[in-house]
């Protein structure tokens, strides 16, 4: 019998719902509904597993990590982000890897909008004046005909064009692998990154985090933005220069931002964004919507069943 462990359950996402049922017949299950606080007591829960379901990125899947777990065979992700996990090292030890990618598109594309719609209109700062008895007054940004550029054209980034052109923007984008398929298809323009930093009001960010892509914002690129330009990062926190992004927002060189994702989670209570009003945030709920859960629950639970049967998966290399 194989034994699955789901190391991170915390908050819960998973316990109780028809994904954690199905699980239950899949072999000898053990769910931890609390965060491991270290590599060690990560390594101590799943040292005996064969298979791990993993709910949380805050779980470090390292090389230290995996070789200390010799029964391993198998990490199911919950979602598309594989930068918890060292692919290098899993690949030596033969231990498969998969994700579900696709799962939360729509819904991390909407929170896109959502956040997009936020920071221009300012609806959190008059949302809580109109509450406090206030009748503020002011502009705010109306979005149409204005340049959306998305930064990253997988699933989610080609539904955020998708959007960004049905309320009538024009869209501008970059992706490491540009076609001409791709443009014609989204309707879009592939520019450069300088191009489109340049040209952009909104700039959303879609790319997955690698070496690569660690820190592809930063100060040099807020440099090229216009000072009305909006940055929005629903994809990982770590790709953007977090002091040069805090630096542009306090120093106004860009108009503002809005963030579902931070380099370490959840947000420390000092931090300088929280002290920010050209700012809104989320706490990395973009795909928290019962359909996309659902939906990534179920596809998590669907790769341990069709490993454990011999057929094939899509595997995270």
């Amino acid at each position: 019998m194989f034994k699955i462990v789901v190391p991170d359950d915390f908050p819960q996402a998973m316990t109780g719902t028809k994904a954690h049922e199905r699980l239950k017949e899949c072999g000898e299950l053990t769910v931890f509904n609390t965060k491991a606080e270290s590599q060690k007591e990560l390594i101590e829960r799943i040292r005996d597993a064969n298979i791990v379901l993993n709910i949380r990125a805050y779980s470090k899947f390292t090389d230290e990590v995996l070789r200390s777990c010799p029964q391993l065979k198998m990490i199911s992700i919950w979602g598309a982000g594989t930068d918890n996990v060292d692919l290098k090292a899993a690949k030596e030890l033969g231990i498969v890897v998969s994700n579900t990618h696709g799962s939360s598109t729509i819904s991390i594309a909407e929170h896109t909008m959502a956040l997009i719609f936020s920071v221009s209109r300012n609806i959190p700062e008059i949302h809580h004046a109109v509450k406090g008895g206030q009748w503020p007054r002011g502009y705010v940004v109306e979005l149409y005909g204005k340049t959306l550029g998305v930064i990253g054209t997988g699933s989610i980034g080609q539904r955020v064009c998708e959007l960004g052109k049905g309320i009538g923007m024009k869209v501008i984008a970059w992706t490491y692998h540009p076609s001409e398929e791709k443009s014609k298809r989204l309707g879009v323009e592939f520019v450069s990154l300088e191009e489109l930093l340049k040209r952009a009001d909104v700039i959303s960010v879609h790319l997955r985090l690698s070496p690569e892509t660690e820190g592809l914002i930063g100060r040099r690129e807020f440099g090229l933005m216009k000072s009305t330009a909006i940055l929005i990062n629903t994809a990982r926190g770590a790709i953007v220069d977090y002091e040069a992004l805090v630096e542009a927002l306090k120093e106004k060189k860009i108009a503002g931002a809005g963030l579902d994702v931070y380099p370490v989670e959840p947000v420390s209570p000092d931090d300088p964004l929280l002290r920010l009003d050209n700012v809104v945030l989320t706490p990395h709920s973009a795909g928290m919507t019962k359909e996309a859960m659902d939906a990534g629950l179920n596809m998590a639970v669907d790769n341990i069943i069709q490993y454990m049967e011999g057929k094939p998966i899509r595997v995270v290399t």
